[in-house]
């Protein structure tokens, strides 16, 4: 279930009394250096887990001559 339009409103107005506004942009530049610093942590640990595997799949080759 989606939240509607008017949830969202009373939502962002609770916000900006409680933060004011003149700090909201600086919270939204901290959720974003947060959602991306998440997604590169993800990114790295999809390319390690890669390199596991390759380095099983050598090893596995190597092992069969």
């Amino acid at each position: 279930m989606a939240p509607s339009i008017w949830q969202i409103l009373i939502v962002l107005l609770i916000v900006l009394f409680i933060f004011g506004p003149a700090r909201i942009p600086g919270l939204g530049k901290s959720l974003g250096e947060a959602i991306r610093g998440f997604r590169k942590g993800l990114k790295e640990d999809e390319g390690e887990e890669n390199k596991k595997k390759d380095k099983e799949k050598m090893d596995s080759l190597s092992e069969d001559k």
